[in-house]
């Protein structure tokens, strides 16, 4: 299926860009016209998706976050965030509830966040290549 509109942005993995990233996933959905809770929900998961690139992909180095943004008919739309990161050795265990690499400061939830807020989160990953975090809603309309 082809996407009906489509756009993609890059940046450094600092930390401050992580707010970047959500608004102007954000910014690109809003022609969906969703509800603001919609809306609120992949602004999150999308915040979630590049914080772990940043936190865990790039760990203490520097990198760049890659994110693609696709609507399709029907208000579907698709957010790919990637990094060319460490990579995850075990997806089943990094998408398990309180499993982190970060840290005592980290909670381990950031998988499960993005869950419970897409339709699909789909992950894969390469050790020394980096990591795709694909998600998927559907955006019901106002009407």
């Amino acid at each position: 299926m082809k996407p009906l509109n489509q756009a993609q942005i890059s940046f450094a993995s600092n930390s401050v860009n992580e707010g970047f990233g959500r608004a102007a996933v954000a910014a690109f959905l809003a022609q969906l016209d969703p509800t603001v809770a919609d809306l609120s929900d992949m602004r999150t998961a999308v915040s979630e998706a590049v914080t772990n690139a940043i936190v865990h992909g790039y760990r203490d180095s520097m990198g760049t976050v890659y994110i693609s943004v696709k609507i399709y008919e029907g208000g579907k739309a698709v957010v790919r965030v990637r990094d060319r990161g460490c990579g995850i050795p075990d997806i089943p265990q990094a998408m398990e509830p309180l499993f982190t690499t970060g840290g005592e400061e980290r909670a381990g939830l950031g998988f499960a966040v993005m869950q419970s807020f897409c339709d699909s989160v789909r992950v894969t990953s390469a050790v020394g290549r980096g990591t795709s975090v694909t998600l998927t809603k559907t955006f019901a309309s106002k009407a």
